[in-house]
């Protein structure tokens, strides 16, 4: 495929290569961190096996959405795709409901990765209370939390308003800084013989799980959390308009994520329960990383690890301020969303999108409880990847799309893998999470999450509406263009 540099204001510039793309994507294998004592509350050392199968249940999905990523390379990722695949060609009528399908599943999608920006402002907060006693004497955790977003929002703005090869180059930097001495935590333990394995063999299961309704309910909740954090490395594909050979960078870039949060997660959750137990684990469900880095490294170790664990969460902080800036710019372009949305500067960064989000998130932060923001993000998740997969299966089946060029092609039959998983997000996740969230922190979170996903219905019919006045605008002034051009022939 030839590089394509567009020029105009509201296009995506081709910037990028599949080792910026997974520069950038580096920051999903940190996206563990908030649950890290979650999972083992409902499944004990099987946390090790749940993070495992949602990282192989990653690589199921993105292999389809590496196909789509290729197929439609001007599409910007999951929230691309589904729009293209379900809208309706030549539409007449005055509302397309495949549009609207399209569009909420981008919507779903852009939910499931803004709010990353408020979890882990609120997580930079409470670590700050807890680094430097003087700050904890003159503000609240609350107004750390606060304080911590807008100074972070605010930087990354600016580094990424002069385009997304910069923000590359940023992710190249926070990846050396935190995902190092992350892996350090991960393999330390067991260099140092703190890691006891009867702490992972012995507590396999909560000695009270049962297979009944109950429990299995709660397994798919805690795989719909699971794969929040280990399914997100498919935002290497959202890039799609923007790496400089999409056909061959986004495969190597999605599949380069893969095997680096394969690796990861399995080792940090094994380090963590292996040094602490379930039970230690129980205790500090927040921050378990801490007393594992004293267990291996002393007192320092701690200091050492809230420093790097701040600029990991910055790292990304970094991943989802991109990525939901491109699913709004990619709504937007679509007519799903106002067109002030696509608006980018000559650089292409979707600046608007941008500010919007900061502001969003800002408001979110005023829950102050992370938990509950990633219990509601994770409900619009679920949502974005199972009708996305149904987007791949349509895009396999329907004639207007059989003849297109696929220069990566998913292995035969994967349209029967993409429905499955389809189906396994969407109901039984979908189901899972909201009972799990009913469970640990009552339906606060539920709500927020389905009246954000409902949102979109009116926002969507305004910009039906303002689509259909924008054209109307254009067909009334092209006559008067033709008889300006007449006109001037004559005078010819």
């Amino acid at each position: 495929m030839s590089e394509d540099r567009s020029t105009g204001d509201d296009n995506l510039k081709r910037s990028i290569n599949w080792k910026q793309g997974m520069a950038i994507a580096l920051g999903v294998p940190l996206l563990i961190l908030p649950s890290l004592g979650y999972l083992p509350m409902y499944v004990s050392a099987a946390a090790i096996l749940i993070w495992g199968f949602s990282v192989i249940q990653g690589f199921m999905q993105s292999t389809a959405y590496a196909e789509m990523a290729t197929t439609f390379p001007k599409a910007s990722g999951l929230p691309g795709f589904a729009q293209h695949v379900f809208r309706t060609e030549n539409y007449k009528g005055k509302y397309d409901k495949g549009k609207l399908i399209g569009g909420f599943t981008a919507w779903s999608y852009w939910f499931g990765w803004s709010p990353i920006l408020a979890i882990f402002a609120i997580m930079v907060g409470g670590y700050l209370h807890g680094l430097f006693p003087a700050l904890g004497e003159t503000f609240t955790e609350y107004q750390l939390s606060l304080i911590s977003g807008l100074v972070i929002f605010t930087g990354l703005f600016v580094v990424n308003w002069f385009g997304l090869k910069d923000g590359a180059i940023l992710g190249y930097i926070l990846a050396a800084v935190s995902l190092i001495p992350l892996v350090i935590l991960a393999v330390a333990p067991f260099a140092t013989g703190h890691v006891q394995l009867a702490n992972i063999t012995d507590s396999w299961w909560p000695t009270d799980w049962a297979w009944d309704m109950h429990h299995i309910l709660i397994l798919f909740g805690v795989f719909a959390i699971a794969q929040w954090s280990a399914c997100a490395w498919e935002t290497a594909a959202i890039y799609g308009p923007e790496y400089k050979n999409p056909s061959k960078d986004v495969p190597k870039a999605l599949f380069a994520c893969g095997i680096i949060c394969f690796v990861l997660y399995i080792l940090v959750q094994s380090a963590v329960i292996g040094v602490l137990g379930v039970d230690g684990v129980m205790a500090e469900p927040v921050s378990p990383l801490i007393p594992v880095a004293q267990a291996v490294f002393g007192e320092a170790g701690s200091m050492i690890t809230i420093i790097m664990l701040i600029f990991a969460m910055i790292l990304i902080i970094q991943t989802a301020y991109l990525g939901s800036s491109r699913a709004m710019h990619s709504m937007a372009t679509e007519g799903n969303l106002p067109r002030i949305f696509g608006k980018t500067n000559r650089q292409g960064t979707p600046f608007v999108a941008m500010v919007v989000i900061g502001l969003f998130n800002l408001v979110l932060i005023s829950m102050g409880n992370a938990a509950a923001i990633l219990a509601a993000s994770a409900i619009g998740y679920t949502c974005a990847n199972g009708i996305s997969l149904f987007a791949y299966v349509r895009a396999k089946k329907h004639p207007a799309f059989a003849d297109l060029e696929r220069p990566f092609k998913a292995p035969k039959g994967w349209k029967n893998v993409a429905m499955t998983f389809g189906l396994f997000n969407v109901p039984l996740c979908l189901v899972g999470v909201v009972y799990l969230n009913s469970l640990e922190i009552g339906w606060t979170s539920t709500w927020v999450g389905f009246f954000v996903l409902s949102l979109y219905i009116p926002i969507w019919l305004y910009s039906q509406h303002e689509t259909r006045r924008f054209n109307s605008k254009a067909a009334a002034a092209r006559p008067a263009d033709h008889d300006d051009a007449d006109l001037v022939d004559a005078s010819a």
